[in-house]
Formats: C-alpha cells, sequence, structure tokens
C-alpha cells in the first residue's frame, strides 16, 4: 500500500532557493528515503525564510494540504521545519503526521529532545555574538553607524525594514484569511471562537504562536484580501 505525502524544502536565503544550493541536497534526502518505501507525492512546497522566523505561508499550504488528504509531511531533516521547540511542540499537537528522513523512526520524546538541543545551540551562537560585540565596544571599538549618516543610511534601511515587514504581514493575511472565512461560514464568527479553531488546527499566529481574539481582529482588518 503507498503512503501518501506532502513534501516540505526550507531554504534560508533567496540565493540558495535561486541556485539551488541546499535544495537540491534536500530533494536527493528526500528521494533516497522514498526508495525504500512506496511513496505517493501529492504536492511539494518550497520555503524561502531564516529557521529563526516562524511565519511559514508555504508550510501552513503544506498543513492543510496533509489535513484534507489525511497525507504525512515529508522533510529531509528536522531543523527545516524550525529550530523552536514551541514551534515543533504545536506541529506535533496538530495532529497532522511528518517524517523527518533524517530519523524516520524517531518518537515525539527523540523530535522534542532534538529541538531542544537545536533551539539551545541558536541562543548559545546569539550569546557568543552579543559577548564579542561587548568585547570590542570595551577595547573602544566604535559600533554602529555614525550621526552623519543618519539620514543616508539608518532612516532608509529602518524605512526598508517597515516596507518588509508590512509585505510579510499581507502574504501572511493573504493565506490565512480564506481560512478564516471558512470557519465564519461554519456559523463560528466570535474573534474568541475564530481563535480557538485556528489553535485547534495547529496554525500559528503572524508572531508564530497561539491566536488570540485581537490578533483575530487584526487579521480580519486587513480586508483588502478578502
Amino acid at each position: 500500500m503507498s503512503n501518501v505525502c506532502v513534501v516540505y524544502h526550507r531554504v534560508s536565503t533567496v540565493k540558495q532557493g535561486q541556485s539551488g544550493l541546499g535544495l537540491e541536497a534536500q530533494k536527493n534526502a528526500v528521494q533516497e528515503f522514498m526508495k525504500q518505501g512506496q511513496w505517493v507525492v501529492l504536492n511539494e512546497f518550497v520555503e524561502v525564510e531564516s529557521g529563526k522566523k516562524n511565519d511559514r505561508p508555504q508550510l501552513i499550504k503544506a498543513l492543510l494540504v496533509c489535513k484534507k488528504k489525511k497525507a504525512t509531511l515529508l522533510i529531509s531533516k528536522l531543523d527545516r521545519l524550525s529550530r523552536s521547540v514551541s514551534f515543533i511542540s504545536n506541529l506535533m499537537e496538530s495532529g497532522v503526521a511528518f517524517v523527518a528522513t533524517d530519523m524516520p523512526y524517531a518518537n515525539r520524546l527523540t523530535i522534542h529532545i532534538l529541538a531542544s538541543v537545536a533551539e539551545h545551540e541558536r541562543e548559545m551562537i546569539s550569546q557568543r555574538t552579543k559577548a564579542a560585540l561587548d568585547a570590542a565596544k570595551k577595547r573602544g571599538q566604535k559600533l554602529g553607524f555614525s550621526l552623519h549618516n543618519k539620514e543616508t543610511i539608518v532612516l532608509p534601511a529602518v524605512k526598508k525594514a517597515v516596507e518588509v515587514n508590512i509585505e510579510k504581514a499581507d502574504k501572511f493575511a493573504e493565506n490565512i484569511l480564506p481560512i478564516v472565512h471558512q470557519i465564519q461560514k461554519t456559523g463560528i464568527t466570535t474573534y474568541q471562537g475564530i481563535a480557538n479553531i485556528l489553535n485547534t488546527r495547529g496554525i500559528t499566529s503572524p508572531r508564530g504562536g497561539e491566536w488570540y481574539p485581537n490578533s483575530v481582529r487584526n487579521l480580519l482588518r486587513r480586508n483588502k484580501f478578502s
């Protein structure tokens, strides 16, 4: 009997996505794994996003297909999903079965432990970076931008960052609003009720956590996608 699956790949940068660097290795790992059993691929999704972030439109689409078709989410490595323990936990609680080709027989405890180790390593990297910056500052090395560069460098960078955040919020809303509208059609129209359904389905909020009435209200206000 064939196993039905949805394949999900993630690369950290646009350059990796365009060049195939990293992506090709993931695809090869999945293809080799599928040779060991009878797998039918329903769809394949590729995400270009850092492992630190939980805003994953392509992953949301993959999970929706898995839920609808009762398929398994197939990935090359656990860290392609996330290095966040809470993110992995939410995914496991969503009810969607998933298999990482680098540890296909791992149980729930194993996955939690490995996710914890990955998250700890990320935190250690952040601490080492902060320590290096503090050491440079103590040596008298000037960090950051001087005031005369504020208008030519800092402000444009801030403006660009705001534009990027707005664009990401728009993309997230574009993917989630159709799901919310479907929930509303079932008769569930309160913000709390919609939040409960989204949390039950394992769909994370824009910040990667649980949904609350305010986050649902803010989403529905982006009605240009309605």
